[in-house]
């Protein structure tokens, strides 16, 4: 079993892990994860702090930017390379998903591959059909077995030591992240007192709370959309869209669309379905910041069919 320091050590260095993975693999190593109880406790400081427009302001902010950084790259580009685009805005983009405390790219990337590999069977970590809905919505990423990163799953990224660097010591940018914003609100708090927050109520609203719903929402798309809503495609697994994720999640809720077609850019495949983190792709592609957008070809749309879109 793994000690108590070594366990903390991995807070700071995930590359402390145990090589080989323990006998024991597959348990929830409780005292790793209280850094993450911690941040789901800190959603109560509300009680203390209260709130203001500019802490919902800076709380919807950080949650819109961070998951368009979670599905955009993180999801669509770090794992499915379904665009490209230059080194300094992939490293900025990987900063900005890593700070959601989502672990880093390289991790997150290796384990949605995986997911992709071997959908709903029983190589599939984050299963629901497999393994119940709170393992595949969050107790899979708790085990020792899932904590290491698969470099080999991940060798196109692997040589970018920007990357590893982010990947190893993933609780730097959500560490900046959370100071930033406690610097924010006591400046605001200093010297524009009328908006009446402080760094306290940011810390709770635009760090813990605003967080803790970018790592739910994600999470749902593991869960919850191989359970609810519609099948268009048969993909051999349980994947389903969904509008209400597809909101949530700035368009990962096309989910069926996805696993039938993985690389496109785009996971909707027709005008209606709605999927922002698209629409700001292309723009990004405009501004000549991604490129090589990979659509969803006509033939895909009416190949593998459940029921006819009209």
């Amino acid at each position: 079993m793994r000690s108590p320091l070594n366990t903390i050590r991995l807070w700071i260095d995930s590359g402390a892990a145990e090589d080989p993975v323990p006998a024991d693999a597959n348990r929830i190593d409780r005292l790793r994860v209280l850094p993450f109880v911690a941040l789901h406790a800190a959603c109560l400081g509300i009680i203390w702090v209260g709130w203001s427009w500019t802490a919902l302001i800076v709380a919807v902010a950080g949650y819109l930017v961070r998951m368009f950084a979670i599905t955009g790259f993180y999801h669509r580009y770090f794992s499915h390379k379904s665009f490209q685009t230059g080194r300094v805005t992939q490293f900025v983009f990987a900063v900005l998903g890593n700070s959601a405390a989502q672990r880093g790219p390289l991790w997150w990337a290796a384990h949605h591959r995986r997911h992709h590999q071997y959908s709903d069977t029983t190589e599939d970590v984050h299963s629901p059909r497999q393994h119940g809905f709170w393992w595949s919505h969050v107790l899979w990423f708790l085990t020792p077995r899932n904590f290491r990163t698969d470099l080999s799953a991940v060798r196109d990224l692997a040589k970018y030591p920007e990357l590893r660097f982010l990947d190893r010591y993933d609780i730097v940018a959500p560490a900046l992240y959370f100071a930033l914003l406690y610097l924010m609100g006591e400046v605001l708090r200093a010297y524009v007192p009328a908006l009446g927050t402080s760094g306290w109520q940011l810390l709770v609203w635009g760090g813990a709370i605003s967080t803790v719903i970018v790592f739910h929402a994600t999470c749902c798309i593991n869960s919850l959309a191989h359970r609810l809503g519609r099948a268009r495609y048969a993909t051999g697994d349980d994947s389903r869209n969904s509008l209400l994720l597809a909101l949530l999640t700035l368009g990962e809720g096309w989910h069926n669309n996805h696993h039938s077609y993985a690389v496109s850019c785009r996971q909707s495949h027709y005008w209606w379905e709605i999927d922002i983190t698209y629409y700001i792709l292309r723009l990004f592609g405009r501004l000549g910041l991604v490129w090589a957008i990979r659509p969803v070809p006509v033939e895909v749309r009416h190949r593998n069919l459940l029921e006819k879109t009209r």
